[in-house]
């Protein structure tokens, strides 16, 4: 197989400037850069429909209520004054926008690479790898398989190695091989020792969330007290919709909370099947279902950072399977971004698809879904590179080519592309080629014609001509060999080689011990 786009040398990510120097095949990609929003977002509603849209969410916590399968989160919210009827609460607006009040607008959330700490809120954006699915597929092995420690860490790589990923959300691909009452320990250690952004914790049960903030903790070489100082992670719930907050997920971030760190809320509300077939009544839903929780966890902790996460799209009726990159779930999604300005909440969206493999479908509609995360003024964009199946299939080569979007957006957003100053107007080099000519050779473009564009890693842009003589290489092969290409001459990020230790120290023992339950 042709890999001619993959032998280049890269600036940044994974070591790979050392693989450079011993030869290996490696990619130029951009620096790490974490982009800020530079175009005013996309707002689908009037104030009135916002106003609508509001009161819609206050009249569900108020009069049909949330059901809380939570004991302690009951008793917090009966003791802050809320209308407690067996597992139903019922929230005034008042509470609710008071606590929701205390809540920054922005955070920053530091990794153990203080170099690679990210900001969420305000205009900032921020992108993460795929998290949770079950099933793998690559092209080597050709069909969907349950995912594996090995295949996770491969994930783990390219989440590092690439630049514009920003931080690294929930497990890549579930790796059933583990046992899952130590699942979380080998995963952690192997996110912690081969990635050094922002991590995350899977709020699903006492033991896990626990074990994860102490394995952040060693990682980062931090006292108790400067762990708690800021947040150092991050944990993302959903809701069970319609209307219901489970146990184990509100028992995780009141843990995080309690300790200073961030809580994203992210219900899963599909128009059709779990929330009202209008877009204007399933953001209501997911909104009255995010701000409840949220409310809760200001009152346990005034100022905690919180996010509100929107995961609203629509099933198709003929199936009843859940459909992504849709231009209802585009409109729900810049819908949600206008409540969350309207809250003062940083935001969180996310970039997925409902196609099988990495084809043609799969790009189009991520490409839909990481453009209106752009538009809404998403903070914060969970599964930006590697989703397939609706979340049910991780695939290193959809990681890699969505990558080649989330460059591209960072480039679009770069505002160099829009200075107006004298040497971008170029009216000398304009008079200089005159009515005849070309710009090629000018020396205006002699001295920007290496930065002037994007450049692609991924992209093939010779003719067919070019393409076919040089292989007729399809994208998806392309991105094949630089998945193994990186992997290949990948190393990990440093770590003091005592904090590793202790780090697999702390996993064995807890292993003896019998890790996490495996039945809430």
């Amino acid at each position: 197989m042709a890999d001619t786009e993959t032998r280049r040398k890269t600036r940044g990510g994974g070591r790979a400037g050392a693989a450079a120097r011993r030869g290996g095949a490696v990619i130029e990609q951009m620096p790490w850069n974490p982009p800020v929003l530079i175009d005013p977002p996309v707002e689908p509603l009037s104030p009135e429909g916002v106003a609508a849209i509001h009161d819609g969410a206050m009249r569900i916590l108020e009069e049909i209520g949330i059901q809380f399968l939570n004991e302690e989160a009951l008793v917090i919210l009966r003791e802050a004054g809320c209308k407690v009827d067996g597992d139903l609460v019922f929230m005034d607006r008042e509470f609710v926008m008071e606590m929701v009040g205390k809540a920054p607008s922005e955070f920053t959330l530091t990794p153990r690479n203080l170099d690679r700490k990210i900001t969420i809120g305000g205009r900032h954006i921020t992108f993460g790898n795929v998290s949770s699915p079950p099933n793998y597929w690559d092209m080597n092995i050709g069909t969907k398989v349950p995912g594996t420690r090995e295949m996770c860490a491969n994930l783990l790589k390219l989440t590092q190695y690439f630049n514009c990923i920003h931080f690294a959300g929930g497990y890549p691909v579930e790796p059933v091989d583990i046992h899952a009452s130590v699942r979380h320990l080998d995963v952690v250690y192997d996110k912690l020792t081969l990635t050094d952004k922002v991590m995350h914790a899977y709020s699903l049960g006492k033991e896990r969330v626990e074990d994860v903030m102490e394995m952040v903790r060693i990682a980062g070489g931090l006292t108790d007290a400067e762990f708690e100082a800021s947040p150092r992670m991050y944990t993302n719930i959903n809701s069970t919709s319609p209307l219901k907050h489970d146990h184990p997920m509100i028992d995780g971030c009141l843990r995080l909370v309690r300790r200073g760190q961030a809580v994203v809320v992210t219900p899963f509300t599909l128009a059709g099947a779990m929330a009202p077939v209008t877009m204007a009544g399933a953001v209501a839903q997911s909104i009255a279902e995010a701000l409840c929780a949220i409310a809760l966890f200001q009152y346990v902790r005034p100022g905690t950072p919180c996010a509100i996460g929107t995961f609203t799209s629509n099933v198709d009726m003929k199936s009843g399977a859940p459909a992504f990159g849709t231009p209802e779930y585009m409109r729900a999604t810049q819908m949600t971004g206008q409540l969350a300005r309207f809250y003062g909440l940083p935001m969180r969206s996310s970039g997925v698809c409902a196609a099988n493999v990495p084809d043609g479908q799969a790009m189009w509609e991520t490409s839909n879904s990481l453009w209106a995360a752009v538009q809404s003024g998403t903070n914060m964009v969970y599964h930006a590179a590697g989703w397939l199946e609706g979340g049910l299939i991780a695939s290193p080569e959809k990681f890699i080519m969505d990558c080649e979007i989330l460059q591209q957006i960072q480039r679009y957003l770069d505002p160099s592309l829009t200075a107006t100053g004298p040497d971008e107007i170029a009216l000398d080099a304009i008079k200089s080629v005159g009515n005849a000519g070309h710009f090629f050779g000018i020396q205006h473009t002699q001295d920007r014609y290496a930065t002037a564009f994007y450049q692609p890693f991924l992209s093939d842009w010779k003719n067919y001509e070019g393409w076919e003589a040089s292989g007729g290489v399809w994208t998806q092969e392309r991105a094949h060999t630089m998945f193994k290409n990186i992997i290949n001459n990948f190393e990990a990020p440093p770590l003091d080689p005592a904090i590793r230790d202790e780090l697999a120290d702390f996993v064995a023992r807890r292993k003896s011990e019998g890790g996490a339950p495996t039945d809430f």
